[in-house]
C-alpha cells in the first residue's frame, strides 16, 4: 500500500509539473534566442559560455557570462543587473563600455540563463551565497580586480561584495542601487490609510515571489509584460528595429522560468522597496580605499537622498561621488543610455588614472565636480550632487553579424 502511495503522489506531481509546463510556456531555447536577438545590437564581437562555480548554492552552479574586448590590458568591467534582468538588457551599453576595456557581464545566479539554485531563506545567508557566486566566478575568470558596476539589486550585490571582498573592486559604481536607506517607520501609518480591501491584499501577497503575476498569467506573460511595462518594453526597441515583441519576449522568458533569484531577492527584502539588511548600515564597514560613484536617474522612484547619506557618513579622505542624470528613472542605464555610457567610462577612465599607491596622485574626470577626493589626492572636499543633461544625438544601429555565442 505504501510503494502504491508512493506511486501515486510521483504521478500526481508529474501531472501537475506537466500542467504548469503547458500553461507557462517557458523555454531555455526561447530566452537564449531572443537573448541573442537583443545583443544582435552590438557591433562589437562578444563570446558566451557557462562559467562552472562549483556548488555554491547547487550541487552545480554555472554562470551565463558574455565577454567583449578581452584583449585589452585595461582594468576589466563587471556588470551586475537588477532583479528580473539578464545580460541582453545591457544592449544598449555594452558597445561604449568595451571601446575602452574589458567588459564582462553576467546573469547573476538564479536569474537570466545561469543556475536557479534553491537559495537559503535567511537575508545574511542569501547575501553570502550571491556574494560567494560572484567571488568563485572571479576565480575561475582569473581577473585579480575590476571595476564593478551594479544595477538595483546587482547595486546591492555589488555593494556586499565589496564590503566581503575590497581588495578585489577599484572602483565600485552603484547604478540606482537598491538596498540602500532602512525601511521608515512611516510604512504602517501609511498602510492604515489604505482601505481595508487593500491592507488585505498586501498582506495575501507578501509571502509570493515579486514577478509571480508573470509566470501565473501563463501564455499571456508576454502580453502582460507588453501591458503594464510598455515603457520598458520601448527603451530597447532600437536595439532590436522597432520589434518590441522581441524585448517582451526576452523579459518574460528571463521570469517565466523557475524564480530561484526572485526568491533569494525575496528573502532579501522587506516590503520590496527596502533591504532587510540595507547598505547604509553598513556604510562604515566599506574600506576607506574603496572609492565609489553613486548614479541615479532624476525620475527614479528610488529614495536618492541615501548617496548624500553614503557621502556624509564616509572619511571626508575616501572618494565618493554622487551623479544624477536628468530625464532618466530608475533604469537609468537605458533610459538616457548615450548620457550613462559616457559618465561610466569617465569613471572608468578615472580608475585607471588612479594607481594603488598613495603617492600618485590621479586627476578626476573633467566632467563631474561632486565628489570627496581620494587618499591620492592632494585636497579633500565635500561633494555636492552633479546633473547631467542628455546629448541630442542618437545611438547608432549595429551590424549583428560579429557576434557569437555558445
Amino acid at each position: 500500500m505504501g510503494g502504491d502511495e508512493g506511486e501515486f503522489i510521483v504521478q500526481k506531481q508529474s501531472f501537475l509539473s506537466w500542467c504548469w509546463s503547458w500553461w507557462c510556456p517557458m523555454s531555455a531555447t526561447v530566452l537564449r534566442a531572443a537573448e541573442k536577438k537583443l545583443l544582435s545590437y552590438l557591433k562589437t564581437p562578444y563570446k558566451g559560455w557557462y562559467v562552472d562555480i562549483g556548488s555554491v548554492v547547487g550541487t552545480s552552479d554555472k554562470i551565463w557570462t558574455i565577454a567583449l574586448n578581452t584583449e585589452s590590458q585595461k582594468m576589466p568591467l563587471v556588470l551586475l543587473h537588477g532583479l528580473g534582468a539578464g545580460v541582453g538588457l545591457w544592449c544598449l551599453n555594452l558597445d561604449a563600455f568595451a571601446s575602452q576595456r574589458p567588459v564582462y557581464a553576467i546573469d547573476v545566479l538564479g536569474f537570466g540563463r545561469s543556475s536557479r539554485p534553491d537559495f537559503s531563506k535567511d537575508a545574511m545567508e542569501v547575501e553570502k551565497q550571491l556574494v560567494q557566486s560572484v567571488e568563485e566566478w572571479r576565480k575561475e575568470m582569473k581577473l585579480p580586480k575590476m571595476i564593478l558596476l551594479g544595477h538595483s539589486m546587482g547595486g546591492f550585490l555589488a555593494g556586499t561584495y565589496a564590503l566581503t571582498y575590497p581588495e578585489r573592486v577599484k572602483h565600485l559604481i552603484l547604478a540606482d542601487p537598491w538596498g540602500m536607506p532602512p525601511k521608515p517607520a512611516t510604512t504602517e501609518p501609511r498602510k492604515s490609510k489604505l482601505p481595508w480591501w487593500a491592507r488585505a491584499l498586501l498582506v495575501t501577497l507578501e509571502p509570493f515571489n515579486p514577478l509571480w503575476a508573470v509566470r501565473i498569467a501563463g501564455p499571456f506573460g508576454q502580453r502582460l509584460v507588453e501591458r503594464t511595462r510598455p515603457d520598458l518594453v520601448a527603451k530597447f526597441s532600437v536595439a532590436v528595429d522597432g520589434d518590441a515583441k522581441a524585448v517582451s519576449q526576452y523579459i518574460f522568458q528571463c521570469n517565466a522560468q523557475r524564480p530561484s533569484g526572485e526568491s533569494a531577492f525575496h528573502a532579501l527584502n522587506s516590503g520590496l522597496g527596502w533591504a532587510k539588511n540595507p547598505l547604509l548600515n553598513r556604510i562604515e564597514d566599506f574600506s576607506e580605499d574603496l572609492p565609489i560613484t553613486i548614479v541615479y536617474g532624476s525620475r527614479s522612484w528610488m529614495d536618492t537622498t541615501a548617496g548624500q547619506t553614503v557621502l556624509e557618513k564616509r572619511p571626508a579622505s575616501s572618494y565618493t561621488d554622487i551623479k544624477t542624470i536628468m530625464g532618466a528613472g530608475h533604469h537609468v542605464y537605458a533610459d538616457k543610455s548615450e548620457v550613462f555610457n559616457d559618465t561610466i567610462n569617465a569613471v572608468c577612465q578615472f580608475a585607471d588614472e588612479c594607481s594603488d599607491t598613495e603617492d600618485n596622485v590621479a586627476n578626476p574626470p573633467e566632467e563631474p565636480r561632486n565628489k570627496k577626493k581620494t587618499k591620492q589626492q592632494s585636497n579633500s572636499s565635500r561633494s555636492r550632487v552633479e546633473t547631467t543633461q542628455p546629448p541630442s544625438s542618437a545611438v547608432d544601429q549595429v551590424d549583428p553579424k560579429k557576434n557569437i555565442s555558445s
